[in-house]
C-alpha cells in the first residue's frame, strides 16, 4: 500500500483477536508500526510516551489509527476514553479511533457517535476491506 501509516494501535484485550487484528493489518501493509495493547493501562502507558517523545526518534511512535474495543476488563473503553483525554490535551495526540465492538446494544453506537475522539464505530470482527475502507476514508483525501 502507498503513503503507510507511521502507526496503528489495536486495544483489545482478546489474544485471538489480537492474533487475527495482526495478520490482517501486516497483510494489508498499511502501516510501519503496529502496536498491539492487550489493555487500556498498557496503551495509556505506551500514548503517555509516544506524547513525550514526539519529535523524537524514540520507540514509541504516536499512533495515527487506533482501534478500540469497548468490552475489556479492568478499564473497558469508555473509560479509556476518559483517561486518554487527560494525556491528549495539549499534546499533537490526535489518532482516529474506530471503536470495535461485539455488542449488539444500539446504545453503545449511539454513544459513540456523541463521544467527540471516536472517528468511526465498526463491529467485530476487523477485516482486511475495513481497514483499507477506514485507510482510505481518514488518510486517502487526495
Amino acid at each position: 500500500m502507498d503513503n503507510k501509516l507511521s502507526c496503528i494501535m489495536v486495544i483489545d484485550d482478546d489474544e485471538p483477536t489480537n492474533f487475527i487484528s495482526t495478520m490482517l493489518i501486516e497483510e494489508a501493509g498499511c502501516t510501519h508500526h503496529l502496536e498491539i495493547a492487550d489493555s487500556g493501562m498498557k496503551a495509556l502507558n505506551y500514548l503517555k510516551k509516544a506524547t513525550e517523545e514526539v519529535g523524537s526518534k524514540g520507540d514509541f511512535i504516536p499512533p495515527d489509527l487506533v482501534f478500540l474495543d469497548i468490552n475489556m476488563p479492568r478499564m473497558n473503553g469508555w473509560e479509556f476514553l476518559t483517561e486518554f483525554r487527560k494525556i491528549s490535551n495539549g499534546h499533537a495526540l490526535k489518532p482516529v479511533i474506530i471503536m470495535l465492538t461485539t455488542s449488539l446494544n444500539p446504545d453503545d453506537k449511539q454513544r459513540a457517535e456523541n463521544i467527540p475522539e471516536i472517528a468511526d464505530f465498526e463491529n467485530k470482527p476487523l477485516t482486511k476491506e475495513m481497514i483499507e475502507r477506514i485507510i482510505r476514508k481518514y488518510f486517502k483525501a487526495a
